[in-house]
């Protein structure tokens, strides 16, 4: 009788865990929690891939870069290290904490670094987290032995080949506290299984986890390409991340805008928009058609202030949401969400293209800043929209289809 293998011989379409939980209030708690959350998933995946990201892990030293870092060998290590050493004054650094495991097997030399930027390093106009991240992109693009997989502050990225049970017990994950805390168990279907394709991928303090296949991989990478990113991993996942540093770090965009530039409306939907939103959506799938991401995918995206579900606009990837007071948990099936939070006060499944939000207290984007809008709120406006459009309302003050006008707050839709 023929075995037949899953994402050989027949394709697995809805394959992959992904998992995220978020105390809004900065309550840490163990990396347990998203282990237990993850272990729920297991059937998702093959054991080709599991990781975690966390958030607030470093409070001793969360004023630095944390740099996690696999190497190959111990020539890249110290290769790695002259260029740090360089660009960077490395304040700590020390292996990774890791606990051998039957399941895992030969891992690659893990290491982490606390650094920071010098004043002197900085380019005129040029950000420190431009610089950060124009060095770690220029580094996992050289291939040459040596991948930074994490690089925010008082967070990080734990990933490699096996069970997401397993990677965790391995990186002894259950000895972290965290406000956030996101998982991926792994069912590759177009790549290899390796330590550095493992999810989630990062940039700066954003982490992002993935279950799909985003055909429109390459246009995207030439969006990004064209505003300087260098992507290494040849994967989609990592060019989603990037997109969402691009347009929320850089652009200034809310998450809420981005939601409706990655997964926005069918054209026919639009046209049957009133006149003012339909041309602010035109708008907004003409300036930024490079960064439509095209098919499946449920993401699950985080940085130091935010953790985001977000589904393609027909929903064709599982992501489900709970809430029970300032916990949050969005996972691929509501199983996981009970796992960790048995009576959740609501469940819920957002629609293709609506984004679940969860938002530390007191933290904003910083487009939400700039317009004053409240924390967890819609009320944001773009700068970039402004400029490029007459139209100067918020997306999210504009009247749907079946929508009275005025503002969302008006209308007592919004909450937080």
């Amino acid at each position: 009788m023929q075995v037949l293998i899953p994402d050989r011989d027949y394709r697995v379409p809805s394959a992959c865990g992904i998992a995220g939980i978020m105390r809004e209030s900065g309550e840490r708690f163990s990396g347990a929690a998203i282990v237990q959350a993850m272990a729920v998933l297991r059937e998702r995946t093959n054991g080709l891939g599991g990781g975690f990201a966390g958030y607030g892990i470093y409070p001793e030293l969360k004023d630095y870069y944390a740099f996690h870092v696999i190497y190959d060998d111990a020539s890249a290590q110290e290769a790695m290290e002259d260029y740090l050493g360089r660009h960077f004054t490395i304040v700590h650094s020390e292996p990774i904490p890791t606990k051998s495991h039957p399941q895992i097997g030969p891992a690659p030399l893990l290491w982490r670094y606390f650094v920071q930027v010098g004043p002197e390093k900085l380019e005129a106009g040029q950000t420190e987290e431009d610089y950060v991240a124009s060095r770690v992109l220029a580094v996992n693009a050289s291939r040459r032995g040596g991948l930074i997989v994490s690089s925010g502050k008082n967070m990080g990225i734990f990933k490699g080949v096996g069970y997401p049970e397993d990677i965790a017990a391995f990186y002894r994950l259950d000895e972290y506290q965290g406000y956030t805390w996101t998982g991926h168990g792994r069912f590759p279907t177009n790549s290899v299984a390796w330590w550095g394709g493992a999810h989630p991928f990062g940039l700066l303090d954003w982490s992002l986890v993935h279950n799909g296949e985003i055909s429109s991989y390459g246009a995207n990478r030439r969006f990004l390409e064209s505003y300087g990113y260098r992507c290494a991993f040849s994967t989609d996942s990592e060019v989603m991340t990037y997109l969402f540093d691009l347009l929320v770090r850089k652009q200034r965009l809310t998450l809420e805008e981005v939601a409706c530039i990655m997964a926005p409306p069918f054209w026919e939907e639009i046209q049957r928009m009133p006149a003012k939103p339909r041309e602010l959506f035109t708008k907004l799938r003409i300036i930024y058609g490079g960064a439509l991401a095209n098919g499946p995918f449920a993401i699950i995206i985080a940085n130091s202030r935010h953790m985001v579900g977000l589904n393609d606009r027909i929903k064709l990837r599982p992501l489900v949401c709970g809430r029970s007071g300032d916990l949050l948990v969005i996972a691929s099936e509501e199983a996981a969400i009970r796992a960790v939070c048995p009576n959740p006060e609501v469940v819920w499944a957002p629609a293709g293209g609506e984004p679940a939000i969860g938002t530390l207290q007191g933290a904003m984007e910083p487009a939400q800043a700039k317009a004053g809008g409240k924390p967890g709120t819609l009320a944001a406006t773009s700068a970039t929209l402004a400029a490029a459009s007459p139209v100067t309302a918020s997306l999210w003050d504009l009247p749907g289809p079946d929508q009275p006008a005025g503002r969302a707050e008006e209308r007592g839709e919004l909450h937080g």
